[in-house]
């Protein structure tokens, strides 16, 4: 407690002290009206006013302007004296039974000052005390209505003994009074500090939760959440209070507090699918008993799908390279059983059945051929000739081109791209890219339904890529969509869930991506469609005047 409320409950105590004094003296007056006289009772009255008047006047000076306090503190105590002093003249001296709130005084000096003006205030008490005894006993009081008939009548030594044993009492209480307060102002002191360092601990620990660059929360024993952090809300799209006292599977189902270590998906407010990685730890109360968990959690998709890239880029590499020998080598034979097949057949000889035959071998080794053909341009593809295309260009021409297909019956394309909006890309490839991606969406919705492709311009941070600005193109269709193993497997060649495919189509869009520095993924569930997102970088911001498009696309083709 600071020195202003010391000083203020002081001073209530204080008027409640002189106010049972007040109401003492007139219910004695009540029943024995001849007791205190009719001056005493007046005078008395007027003491206890004055003591009023000033302690409010106090008070609101420390209210009002909160300063002074230890000069306010000294006049209380200066004014307590002169209190007691004239209420012991008031009420007979050495018959006085106030003569105790001397040692109030002193006991006040320790509390709202130190020993050593409890010392001082001791000193000034026996001085007043002796004084107030021996000019009764001498008789100099007798103008203020003191008779020395009382000290006359205990006598000298009576009165010497009086004063001795209140002095020592005086001293004995300064000293024992003054001891106490210090050792209680330290104590306070070590515990202020204590609560300040408790308060700035509870700030850094709150910063630090708040601005952690992963997820924390905390459950109870009930596995309700209670602490929910600025990136656990980043990641849900749940405020704090949203979230609070919600089981903690209505959120992350997956999540088995069982386990310390382990890794889930979590489907986002966007709808993207999220790979989740989390450690999990026990707290305990005071008891050592559990009272829930605290979970640790960040989001891992985007190292996952970089650990999955570079296995597929080691794995694809390993066997494009080993394919391409191999095609060739099949690819030299095939052509000279193509070209005797043919001059055989020229010949017109043999029968029906015969020439039958040749076609057939014909015609599958032109599928053959051109199935090594597709995989040569997988394997080994050539370097993108890139020029500034604008994609709502692209988009809409491409469109066109496939409303006359009928593999697109029953579907119904849709485009939202900006008009202005270009990007650096190889053309013949980027169509190749957009064409495959349609027809597998197409083929997923052998009933009709809708493609939506969607192109936008973000930051880098957001798309995970350190390439300033980001093109990022989206085709979602509203197909039978793929299970988890599938998609896993999408990229990979040969491997098709079509019957007659190849397995070479989007085993291609990934290295005509890959090829210009981009990244594509899929996200996907079973009967809920399939989106495939493209990443691009894009050059000057994505976005530049036809006329300056125009001539990079020249002078690149010129090059």
């Amino acid at each position: 407690m600071d020195e202003k409320k010391r000083l203020v409950w002081f001073i209530c105590v204080r008027l409640v002290v002189v106010s049972l004094i007040l109401v003492s003296t007139i219910i004695l007056d009540t029943r024995d009206p001849g007791f205190n006289g009719e001056l005493l009772l007046t005078s008395l009255t007027r003491l206890i006013g004055a003591t009023y008047v000033f302690s409010v006047f106090t008070l609101l000076v420390l209210r009002l302007t909160g300063r002074y306090t230890k000069s306010i503190t000294y006049l209380q105590l200066i004014w307590d004296l002169c209190f007691v002093t004239l209420l012991l003249l008031l009420t007979g001296g050495i018959t006085s039974p106030f003569s105790f709130l001397y040692i109030l005084s002193i006991i006040n000096a320790s509390v709202l000052l130190a020993r050593r003006d409890a010392v001082y205030t001791a000193s000034l008490c026996g001085i007043l005390y002796g004084a107030i005894l021996d000019l009764q006993f001498y008789g100099k009081l007798s103008a203020l209505g003191l008779s020395p008939l009382p000290a006359l009548r205990f006598g000298a030594n009576y009165i010497f003994y009086t004063i001795f044993v209140n002095i020592v009492a005086f001293y004995l209480t300064a000293f024992l009074t003054g001891y106490l307060a210090e050792r209680a102002r330290k104590s306070e002191t070590a515990l202020y500090r204590k609560v300040i360092d408790y308060e700035e601990l509870e700030r850094q620990h709150s910063t630090i939760v708040k601005n952690l660059n992963s997820g924390l929360l905390t459950v109870n024993g009930e596995g309700r959440i209670r602490v929910f952090n600025h990136y656990a809300e980043q990641v849900t799209g749940l405020t704090q209070s949203e979230a609070y006292d919600r089981p903690l599977n209505e959120i992350f189902t997956s999540i088995n507090l069982g386990f310390e270590r382990g890794e889930t998906e979590y489907r986002s407010p966007g709808g993207n699918i999220l790979i989740i990685g989390y450690n999990s730890v026990p707290f305990t109360d005071v008891n050592d008993a559990i009272v829930g968990m605290i979970i640790n959690f960040q989001d891992l998709t985007r190292i996952k799908r970089m650990e999955e890239a570079l296995k597929r880029a080691d794995r694809l590499a390993a066997i494009g390279e080993l394919s391409a020998r191999i095609a060739h080598e099949i690819r030299n034979p095939l052509a000279s059983i193509s070209g005797s097949v043919e001059l055989i057949a020229q010949g017109g000889g043999g029968t029906a059945q015969e020439r039958k035959l040749l076609e057939i071998v014909v015609r599958e080794t032109d599928r053959l051929n051109g199935l090594i053909r597709d995989f040569l341009a997988y394997a080994r593809p050539s370097q993108p000739v890139k020029i500034h295309v604008r994609l709502h260009q692209l988009l809409s021409e491409l469109i066109a081109l496939m409303g006359s297909d009928p593999r697109f019956t029953g579907v119904f394309i849709s485009a939202d791209c900006p008009r202005q909006l270009f990007v650096s890309v190889d053309q013949n490839q980027l169509q190749q890219v957009f064409w495959n991606l349609l027809v597998n969406a197409a083929d997923a919705m052998p009933g009709g339904g809708d493609i939506h492709i969607k192109v936008d311009l973000i930051s880098s941070a957001d798309a995970g890529m350190d390439l300033g600005r980001v093109v990022r193109m989206k085709i979602s269709d509203t197909g039978r969509g793929m299970t988890n193993d599938e998609m896993h497997k999408v990229f990979e060649p040969f491997f098709t869930t079509k019957s007659g495919g190849t397995g070479l189509g989007l085993a291609t869009v990934y290295r005509i991506i890959e090829s210009h520095n981009g990244t594509i993924f899929v996200d996907s569930s079973v009967g809920r469609g399939t989106i495939f997102t493209i990443l691009l970088p894009s050059n000057d911001n994505g976005n530049l005047s036809e006329e300056t498009c125009r001539q990079k696309s020249l002078l690149s083709t010129m090059n």
